[in-house]
């Protein structure tokens, strides 16, 4: 595996100048950048250009990861050329949310399942639930293909998103990256840190991502008492308190993040489902355990490598972890880098929700406000 990165900023423009050494010799090229950029044709025609062969894919942010840098208003380019594995690439179009299971079922049959080890997965972050899209994604997926990816971000608007594929910006879109090739070692984790806080609440009145009631309660109403100054700030301030949710039967919950409230309903729409019948608790940052997720994270994610050292780590970290760790956010990415070593280049975005298994051998969830990261080397 060889690979070029660029950066683009207003102050330095491409730093390195693209090409690089690879030109048409890459095989993929992933692009995270802020939304105005991405929209920006002729920076996208420059990829293209520079990188002629290649299948460009990528998504807006709400943050681009470069190496261990964290920046706003850039892109970053990562150019792969791959010595040992084929690439192929599909999308789907979404454009109602309560399509996003049958969107997931559909771009779950549109890769071919022969050879296929991994699917890297970008989608529309604002018109979709997130759960039901990965339930529907799975279902088309032999055991033996891990899926990994995120959704894409907008800053903290919640306004519009878009996906590139084909080296075009595209709306309500979800691309797929499938890899094909026994010689990729594809390792995965995903951790958060958060704390929680207060007593479980249970979810007495819900429909997918909508929430109504936790302990018949208006959601709304309970969520604002608890969130009190930061109420105001509402949905972006929900990034910083998401909750936890869990079955009866499972003790180890998944994080939910807000996406948008309904002041008239008194309800909040989250990225991932809350079924009636579950438990919820409120959650708060913890500085020190978000970096040490980060950590975790990463150290999951090269166990599965066995002796392959990763040449590339994409990380999709939550826009909610990002606001919580403000100026000490280049911190969760540094010690990604502190495990995975020197020799990997680092690349990804911040997002609204995150894709991959909880653990080997357990088809990939929605998560949200935690660190994802995806491995990949070649034998």
């Amino acid at each position: 595996m060889r690979i070029q990165q660029h950066q683009w900023t207003e102050i330095s423009g491409w730093q390195p100048r693209m090409p690089g050494n690879l030109k048409g010799d890459a095989h993929l090229v992933l692009v995270f950048g802020s939304s105005n950029l991405i929209k920006n044709d002729e920076k996208l025609k420059e990829i293209k250009s520079a990188y002629p062969n290649a299948a460009i894919c990528g998504c807006t942010t709400a943050g681009e990861i470069f190496n261990t840098q964290v920046t706003d208003n850039s892109l970053s380019v990562t150019a792969i050329h791959l010595q040992k594995t084929s690439i192929k690439t599909t999308c789907v179009q979404i454009n109602d949310m309560r399509h996003s299971e049958q969107a997931g079922e559909q771009l779950g049959r549109e890769l071919d399942q022969k050879g296929l080890v991994h699917i890297f997965v970008l989608a529309e972050g604002v018109h979709i639930n997130g759960s039901d899209f990965v339930k529907g994604l799975v279902k088309n997926l032999s055991p033996h293909v891990s899926a990994t990816g995120g959704l894409a971000g907008d800053g903290t608007l919640f306004e519009e998103t878009r996906i590139v594929y084909d080296g075009r910006a595209v709306s309500n879109t979800i691309c797929a990256i499938g890899f094909y090739g026994d010689d990729l070692k594809v390792g995965y984790g995903s951790m958060g840190g958060w704390d929680p806080y207060g007593p479980e609440r249970l979810v007495t009145r819900s429909r997918g991502n909508i929430l109504y009631e936790l302990d018949d309660k208006k959601a709304l109403e309970l969520y604002k008492l608890y969130l009190g100054e930061y109420a105001s700030g509402l949905p972006a301030t929900g990034l910083l308190f998401p909750l936890s949710v869990r079955t009866r039967e499972n003790q180890v919950g998944l994080v939910r993040t807000i996406l948008a409230v309904d002041e008239k309903e008194q309800s909040l729409i989250f990225a991932g489902n809350l079924p009636k019948g579950y438990y919820a608790r409120f959650m708060k940052a913890n500085f020190d355990r978000l970096i040490n997720g980060a950590t975790e994270a990463a150290e999951k994610s090269i166990e599965t490598l066995g002796t392959c050292s990763p040449e590339l780590a994409i990380l999709v970290s939550c826009v909610g972890r990002k606001m919580v760790l403000k100026q000490r956010v280049e911190e969760e990415v540094e010690a990604v880098q502190d495990v995975v070593g020197p020799q990997a280049s680092l690349t990804g975005f911040y997002s609204y929700g995150e894709i991959a298994p909880p653990s080997q051998d357990i088809p990939c969830e929605l998560h949200n406000q935690t660190m994802t990261i995806t491995t990949l080397s070649e034998s």
